[in-house]
């Protein structure tokens, strides 16, 4: 075994220094980006840059927008295609699909063949056989011919950053690549962590979705350092430039401070990897200024209107009137339709304590379980797996919410008494 040189060492125990972070979550649960309907997170992300352009100002940050160079977009089927376009033909192939198939199959070849691989991201591939891999993979990836067999994990990781590299636009998008690196000038964490958090929201979905895939890759690779010798530091310093420094937004960074803008952008790539889990969710305050809008939008079409005036008035005075939040003696009966066409619904006395995670038990019990439904699929090891369900918040002040399993439902009912719950599989549910 090679000895490891002090830089090694030194980055490796500066690694150590970032904290442990726990996302705060408040009775109504945590709610994460695909928990929400698109309507709902369009106004996320309007509510997210009026913040994100607040906290700028607070914190005295000078960021400038940048706008892509127009560059021309070579006659190709993988590299260098705009993401949106990507999607849009790999959806003819495989609908709902949120991220590139090609990417798809590239981290699934890497997590299998190279997490364990010493250097794997730092090893350089061989630059003929990369070409060739390319134009392979350009003229036979999408017919199913393509061999993975003949694909070394180096190489596939060096394809992987020049898939990225080769964008026409930033993955971090040019809107806001300069937020992303002015991160790092930010002193307390938290802070930084709100920041990255509002960009995330920001981002266009088809860059939010790969960014969040690449980033799980990385933290796999991350997570077997003992093996493939890459530390935190070390993945963030060689992934960095694939994200911070591109083509198409032109620098203008002096010789002498390159080394610097290098090391600020491993910095907040750093935190990207060790904080991601954190990024993809929306926050509380964000919730509900969302259910504001809502309201305020509801309120305002009915007011056109005359004829339910009275009964505006009439609803206003009751919810005046409703007993305050958590009063431990109130309990409430709920229905719950079960799926989106059937009529099956069930009875659900709340309490102070009643969580989703009970709701969707008990529903587990009376209906999976019961003669009529049949039990769940056998797998081949001979246990149970019943349908991936999930409790979501339809109507009200909410378009569409996936509830957290921790969410406190007599709290969610104050929050919003004209929602419907419903109980319906994932979207990305599957039976093993």
């Amino acid at each position: 075994m090679r000895s490891l040189s002090p830089t090694w060492l030194t980055r490796r125990k500066e690694d150590g220094t970032l904290p442990r972070v726990v996302c705060p979550k408040c009775r109504l649960g945590m709610t994460r980006i695909h928990d929400l309907s698109q309507a709902d997170m369009k106004k996320v992300r309007q509510l997210a840059l009026i913040d994100m352009t607040a906290l700028c100002d607070l914190l005295e940050l000078e960021v400038k927008r940048n706008k892509s160079t127009k560059r021309k977009i070579p006659e190709s089927t993988l590299f260098g295609v705009p993401l949106a376009t990507l999607l849009e033909n790999d959806q003819k192939v495989k609908p709902h699909t949120s991220i590139p198939l090609f990417l798809q199959a590239l981290l699934s070849f890497l997590e299998k063949t190279g997490l364990d691989s010493e250097g794997i991201l730092r090893v350089p591939g061989s630059q003929s056989r990369i070409k060739s891999l390319q134009q392979s993979l350009e003229s036979t990836f999408y017919s199913g011919q393509f061999d993975w067999d003949e694909v070394s994990a180096n190489d596939a990781a060096a394809l992987l950053k020049k898939f990225i590299r080769e964008l026409p636009a930033p993955l971090l998008t040019p809107e806001y690549l300069n937020t992303f690196s002015a991160v790092r000038d930010i002193t307390d964490l938290k802070q930084k962590l709100h920041m990255l958090n509002l960009l995330v929201l920001l981002l266009p979905e088809p860059n939010r979705n790969t960014l969040k895939a690449l980033l799980e890759f990385l933290s796999k690779v991350v997570s077997r350092e003992r093996k493939n010798r890459m530390n935190l530091w070390a993945v963030a310093t060689i992934m960095a430039p694939n994200l911070f420094l591109h083509k198409a937004v032109p620098s203008k960074l002096t010789e002498g401070s390159e080394k610097g803008q290098a090391e600020k952008a491993a910095d907040v790539m750093r935190l990207l990897i060790r904080y991601q889990d954190l990024l993809w969710t929306v926050p509380n305050f964000l919730m509900s200024q969302v259910r504001r809008l809502n309201e305020n939008s509801s309120r305002r079409y009915q007011f056109y209107d005359r004829r339910i005036k009275n009964l505006l008035r009439k609803i206003h005075t009751d919810n005046r009137e409703k007993p305050e939040k958590n009063v431990p003696e109130m309990c409430r009966t709920v229905k719950i339709q079960v799926g989106d066409t059937q009529t099956s619904t069930m009875e659900i006395h709340l309490n102070i304590n009643s969580r989703t995670s009970d709701i969707l038990a008990q529903f587990q019990r009376q209906f999976l379980r019961s003669p009529e439904n049949g039990k769940g699929k056998v797998r081949r090891n001979g246990s149970v797996a019943y349908p991936d369900c999930a409790l979501y918040e339809v109507g009200g002040n909410i378009g569409e919410h996936c509830l957290d399993p921790d969410t406190h439902l007599q709290d969610l009912y104050n929050c919003n008494p004209g929602g419907e719950w419903v109980i319906r599989l994932k979207s990305n549910s599957r039976l093993v």
